[in-house]
C-alpha cells in the first residue's frame, strides 16, 4: 500500500518506546499480574483481541505485551496532549461510526508483520465479551494473522466510572489465551465466513475473561454506565 493509495501506516517507532511507558504503569503504578503471554507468537502478525471495560485497559494492554503493538483508539482520544501522545506512539484512531480508515490502517501494519490490538466490544462497558463487533474478524481473515484473546480485569470496579483511572498499586490481572485462526472455507459466503469468524474470536474472548475470573477472583463490573446512560 503506497503512501498515495491509502493511509499512513504508523511507524513500529512508536509502539517500541511507548511500550516501556506502558510497562511503567501496568507494573510501577498498578500492580498487574500477566499470564499466557507465551501465547502471543514470536513473529508474523498478530491481532490481541482484549475485552474492555476502563480507561486504562489500553496502556495496560500496551505494557503487558511481549510485542510491541498498534492499539485502535477511539478518535475522540486524540486531542491535546493525550492526542499528540498517542499519535507519537503509534496508535491507531477509530471513527466508531465508520472505521474503514483504521481498518485499512490496521490492516497495512499486519500486511508488514506487526501487531494490532483492538477492543471487539467497541465500548468500554461490563467487559464480558457478549458482544463484538466484526473489525476484527475482517483484519484477521484478511490480514491472515492470528487472533489472541486477552482477558483484562481490576481496571473499573462496580460503580466506577467509565473514565476512572485505578488507585495507585491497586490489583489487575492480564491473562492471554492460545491463538484463534480463523479461515474462510471454501464454498463459504464472505458475509457468512465474517460472522463466523466473528462469533469464534467473541466466544473465545468470553470463555477466556470467565476462566481468569475464576483463576483470580477479580470480578467484572456489574454496571455498564455508558448503556445506562444511553
Amino acid at each position: 500500500m503506497s503512501p498515495d493509495s491509502g493511509p499512513r501506516i504508523p511507524s513500529p517507532a512508536g509502539p517500541a518506546w511507548s511500550r516501556w511507558v506502558g510497562r511503567l504503569l501496568a507494573r510501577g503504578v498498578w500492580a498487574t499480574d500477566v499470564v499466557g503471554a507465551h501465547h502471543v507468537p514470536a513473529t508474523g502478525p498478530v491481532l490481541l483481541a482484549a475485552n474492555h471495560s476502563g480507561l486504562v485497559d489500553g496502556p495496560v494492554l500496551a505494557g503487558v505485551t511481549p510485542r510491541p503493538a498498534h492499539i485502535l483508539v477511539k478518535e475522540e482520544m486524540f486531542g491535546g496532549v493525550v492526542g499528540l501522545f498517542l499519535t507519537a506512539a503509534g496508535q491507531i484512531p477509530v471513527d466508531r461510526e465508520g472505521g474503514r480508515t483504521a481498518l485499512t490502517t490496521a490492516l497495512g501494519v499486519l500486511r508488514r508483520g506487526g501487531v494490532v490490538g483492538v477492543f471487539p466490544e467497541g465500548n468500554r462497558g461490563r467487559g464480558d465479551a457478549t458482544s463484538a463487533r466484526a473489525g476484527i474478524a475482517w483484519l484477521a481473515l484478511n490480514g491472515h494473522a492470528p487472533v489472541v484473546p486477552i482477558a483484562i480485569l481490576g481496571t473499573r470496579r462496580t460503580g466506577e466510572p467509565t473514565s476512572h483511572v485505578p488507585g495507585l498499586r491497586r490489583r489487575l490481572a492480564v491473562e492471554f489465551g492460545e491463538p484463534v485462526v480463523v479461515e474462510r472455507a471454501p464454498g463459504t459466503s464472505g458475509r457468512a465466513a465474517l460472522v463466523d469468524a466473528n462469533e469464534a474470536v467473541r466466544v473465545a474472548l468470553s470463555d477466556l475473561v470467565a476462566r481468569a475470573i475464576a483463576r483470580t477472583g477479580l470480578a467484572l463490573p456489574a454496571d455498564d454506565p455508558q448503556r445506562e446512560h444511553a
